[in-house]
Protein backbone atom coordinates (compact mmCIF):
# COMPACT_ATOMS: atom_id res chain seq x y z
CA UNK A 1 0.00 0.00 0.00
CA UNK A 2 1.83 3.14 -1.02
CA UNK A 3 1.95 6.10 1.89
CA UNK A 4 -0.93 7.99 0.20
CA UNK A 5 -2.95 5.44 0.66
CA UNK A 6 -2.48 5.11 4.12
CA UNK A 7 -2.46 8.62 4.83
CA UNK A 8 -6.29 8.24 3.57
CA UNK A 9 -7.18 5.26 4.85
CA UNK A 10 -5.88 7.00 8.33
CA UNK A 11 -8.38 9.90 7.76
CA UNK A 12 -10.92 7.89 6.82
CA UNK A 13 -10.74 6.34 9.94
CA UNK A 14 -10.52 9.87 11.65
CA UNK A 15 -13.53 10.94 10.52
CA UNK A 16 -15.63 7.62 11.17
CA UNK A 17 -14.77 7.60 15.06
CA UNK A 18 -15.60 11.51 15.01
CA UNK A 19 -18.87 10.89 13.19
CA UNK A 20 -19.93 7.87 15.79
CA UNK A 21 -18.38 9.21 18.94
CA UNK A 22 -20.25 12.77 17.71
CA UNK A 23 -23.48 10.53 17.08
CA UNK A 24 -22.99 8.60 20.71
CA UNK A 25 -22.74 12.07 22.68
CA UNK A 26 -25.37 13.90 20.80
CA UNK A 27 -23.01 16.19 19.29
CA UNK A 28 -24.89 17.30 16.01
CA UNK A 29 -21.77 19.57 14.91
CA UNK A 30 -19.43 16.87 14.98
CA UNK A 31 -21.60 14.66 13.07
CA UNK A 32 -22.48 17.42 10.18
CA UNK A 33 -18.24 18.24 10.36
CA UNK A 34 -17.42 14.41 9.57
CA UNK A 35 -20.49 12.81 7.38
CA UNK A 36 -19.57 15.16 4.14
CA UNK A 37 -15.66 14.15 4.44
CA UNK A 38 -16.81 9.99 4.55
CA UNK A 39 -17.34 9.48 1.07
CA UNK A 40 -15.19 11.84 -0.55
CA UNK A 41 -11.88 10.31 2.27
CA UNK A 42 -12.88 6.89 0.77
CA UNK A 43 -13.17 7.66 -2.88
CA UNK A 44 -9.70 9.34 -2.55
CA UNK A 45 -8.03 6.13 -0.74
CA UNK A 46 -9.68 3.96 -3.40
CA UNK A 47 -8.65 5.95 -5.52
CA UNK A 48 -4.34 5.86 -4.46
CA UNK A 49 -5.44 1.93 -5.04
CA UNK A 50 -6.64 1.91 -8.98
CA UNK A 51 -10.17 1.42 -8.13
CA UNK A 52 -12.43 1.32 -11.13
CA UNK A 53 -14.20 4.68 -11.90
CA UNK A 54 -17.58 2.82 -11.21
CA UNK A 55 -16.87 2.31 -7.46
CA UNK A 56 -15.89 6.50 -7.43
CA UNK A 57 -18.65 7.20 -9.04
CA UNK A 58 -20.62 5.51 -6.51
CA UNK A 59 -19.10 6.86 -3.63
CA UNK A 60 -19.35 10.14 -4.75
CA UNK A 61 -23.41 9.70 -5.31
CA UNK A 62 -23.26 8.58 -1.45
CA UNK A 63 -21.61 11.44 -0.87
CA UNK A 64 -24.41 13.51 -2.37
CA UNK A 65 -27.06 11.42 -0.47
CA UNK A 66 -24.98 11.97 2.57
CA UNK A 67 -24.82 15.83 2.55
CA UNK A 68 -28.48 16.50 1.52
CA UNK A 69 -29.53 13.98 4.13
CA UNK A 70 -28.31 16.14 6.39
CA UNK A 71 -31.28 18.39 5.58
CA UNK A 72 -34.64 17.23 7.00
CA UNK A 73 -36.93 18.67 4.25
CA UNK A 74 -38.92 16.23 2.49
CA UNK A 75 -37.24 17.70 -1.38
CA UNK A 76 -33.72 16.57 0.22
CA UNK A 77 -34.74 13.05 1.42
CA UNK A 78 -36.08 12.73 -2.09
CA UNK A 79 -32.52 14.00 -3.60
CA UNK A 80 -30.66 12.39 -1.49
CA UNK A 81 -32.56 9.02 -1.86
CA UNK A 82 -31.95 9.65 -5.83
CA UNK A 83 -28.08 10.04 -5.42
CA UNK A 84 -27.72 7.02 -3.45
CA UNK A 85 -29.91 5.35 -6.51
CA UNK A 86 -27.45 6.23 -8.82
CA UNK A 87 -25.06 4.90 -6.90
CA UNK A 88 -26.46 1.81 -6.92
CA UNK A 89 -26.92 1.82 -10.18
CA UNK A 90 -23.15 2.24 -10.76
CA UNK A 91 -22.20 -0.68 -7.89
CA UNK A 92 -25.07 -2.71 -10.06
CA UNK A 93 -22.69 -1.83 -13.60
CA UNK A 94 -19.70 -2.57 -11.83
CA UNK A 95 -20.58 -6.02 -10.56
CA UNK A 96 -21.32 -7.09 -14.52
CA UNK A 97 -22.65 -10.14 -14.87
CA UNK A 98 -21.23 -12.30 -12.49
CA UNK A 99 -22.53 -15.06 -10.97
CA UNK A 100 -24.78 -15.13 -8.15
CA UNK A 101 -26.73 -18.02 -5.49
CA UNK A 102 -30.00 -18.54 -6.88
CA UNK A 103 -30.99 -18.80 -3.45
CA UNK A 104 -29.55 -16.10 -2.10
CA UNK A 105 -31.70 -14.33 -4.87
CA UNK A 106 -35.05 -16.21 -3.89
CA UNK A 107 -34.53 -14.98 -0.14
CA UNK A 108 -33.66 -10.84 -1.07
CA UNK A 109 -36.65 -11.21 -2.71
CA UNK A 110 -38.73 -12.58 -0.32
CA UNK A 111 -36.84 -9.78 1.82
CA UNK A 112 -37.92 -6.94 -0.64
CA UNK A 113 -41.87 -7.85 -0.70
CA UNK A 114 -41.88 -8.43 3.10
CA UNK A 115 -40.40 -5.09 3.91
CA UNK A 116 -42.23 -3.09 1.28
CA UNK A 117 -45.45 -4.33 2.41
CA UNK A 118 -45.04 -4.22 5.82
CA UNK A 119 -43.50 -0.35 5.66
CA UNK A 120 -46.53 0.78 3.02
CA UNK A 121 -49.17 1.65 4.77
CA UNK A 122 -47.27 3.80 7.63
CA UNK A 123 -45.28 5.73 4.88
CA UNK A 124 -45.99 9.10 3.45
CA UNK A 125 -48.27 8.84 0.94
CA UNK A 126 -45.96 10.90 -1.68
CA UNK A 127 -43.16 8.62 -0.53
CA UNK A 128 -44.69 5.10 -1.35
CA UNK A 129 -43.67 4.89 -4.66
CA UNK A 130 -40.30 6.16 -4.21
CA UNK A 131 -38.91 4.15 -1.48
CA UNK A 132 -41.02 1.09 -2.89
CA UNK A 133 -38.83 1.81 -6.32
CA UNK A 134 -35.57 2.63 -4.39
CA UNK A 135 -36.02 -0.82 -2.61
CA UNK A 136 -36.28 -2.50 -5.68
CA UNK A 137 -32.65 -1.23 -6.56
CA UNK A 138 -30.85 -1.31 -3.26
CA UNK A 139 -32.13 -4.97 -2.97
CA UNK A 140 -30.89 -6.03 -6.36
CA UNK A 141 -27.09 -4.09 -5.37
CA UNK A 142 -27.78 -5.83 -2.31
CA UNK A 143 -27.80 -9.45 -4.10
CA UNK A 144 -25.49 -8.86 -6.84
CA UNK A 145 -22.59 -7.18 -4.65
CA UNK A 146 -22.29 -10.88 -3.24
CA UNK A 147 -20.65 -11.65 -7.11
CA UNK A 148 -17.42 -9.88 -5.76
CA UNK A 149 -17.03 -12.02 -2.80
CA UNK A 150 -17.82 -12.57 1.11
CA UNK A 151 -16.30 -8.77 1.81
CA UNK A 152 -18.21 -7.06 -0.81
CA UNK A 153 -21.68 -9.52 0.07
CA UNK A 154 -21.58 -8.38 3.61
CA UNK A 155 -20.64 -4.67 2.32
CA UNK A 156 -24.13 -5.18 0.38
CA UNK A 157 -26.42 -6.53 3.39
CA UNK A 158 -25.30 -3.94 5.94
CA UNK A 159 -26.31 -0.80 2.88
CA UNK A 160 -29.80 -2.79 2.93
CA UNK A 161 -30.03 -3.10 6.96
CA UNK A 162 -28.73 0.58 6.97
CA UNK A 163 -31.30 2.11 4.55
CA UNK A 164 -34.32 0.06 5.71
CA UNK A 165 -33.30 1.36 9.50
CA UNK A 166 -33.70 4.99 7.69
CA UNK A 167 -37.17 4.08 6.22
CA UNK A 168 -38.62 2.59 9.56
CA UNK A 169 -37.83 5.70 11.00
CA UNK A 170 -39.71 7.48 8.04
CA UNK A 171 -42.56 5.33 8.68
CA UNK A 172 -42.45 5.95 12.45
CA UNK A 173 -41.80 2.52 13.55
CA UNK A 174 -40.25 1.96 17.06
CA UNK A 175 -36.50 2.99 16.80
CA UNK A 176 -33.83 1.18 18.69
CA UNK A 177 -31.58 3.36 21.35
CA UNK A 178 -29.19 5.99 19.24
CA UNK A 179 -30.97 5.23 15.66
CA UNK A 180 -28.71 7.40 13.91
CA UNK A 181 -25.29 5.57 15.71
CA UNK A 182 -26.56 2.16 13.69
CA UNK A 183 -27.95 3.74 10.60
CA UNK A 184 -23.91 5.21 10.19
CA UNK A 185 -22.24 2.64 11.62
CA UNK A 186 -24.11 -0.06 9.32
CA UNK A 187 -23.71 2.54 6.37
CA UNK A 188 -20.00 3.70 6.74
CA UNK A 189 -19.15 -0.42 7.62
CA UNK A 190 -21.12 -0.76 3.99
CA UNK A 191 -19.42 1.36 1.69
CA UNK A 192 -16.16 0.31 3.12
CA UNK A 193 -16.90 -3.41 2.51
CA UNK A 194 -18.02 -2.56 -0.76
CA UNK A 195 -14.94 -0.75 -1.30
CA UNK A 196 -12.67 -3.33 -0.03
CA UNK A 197 -14.49 -5.86 -2.04
CA UNK A 198 -14.03 -3.96 -5.71
CA UNK A 199 -10.66 -3.26 -4.68
CA UNK A 200 -9.81 -7.15 -4.05
CA UNK A 201 -11.91 -8.57 -7.06
CA UNK A 202 -9.98 -5.53 -9.04
CA UNK A 203 -6.55 -6.88 -7.81
CA UNK A 204 -7.35 -10.52 -8.92
CA UNK A 205 -8.40 -9.78 -12.41
CA UNK A 206 -5.69 -7.56 -12.89
CA UNK A 207 -3.48 -10.53 -12.04
CA UNK A 208 -5.10 -12.56 -14.07
CA UNK A 209 -4.67 -10.38 -16.81
CA UNK A 210 -1.14 -10.45 -16.29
Amino acid sequence: MRPSSRVLLAAFALAVAVDLVSLLAGAELGHRIAKPLLMPLLAAYAATRGAPKLLLAALLFGWGGDVFLLSDADWAFLVGMGSFAAGHVCYLVLFGRRRTSLPLGIAYSAALVGTVALLWPDLPAELRIPVAGYSLLLTAMAYKSSALGLTAGVGGALFLLSDTLIASGVADWPQPPLPDFWVMLTYIAAQYLLTAGALKAECGERRTTD
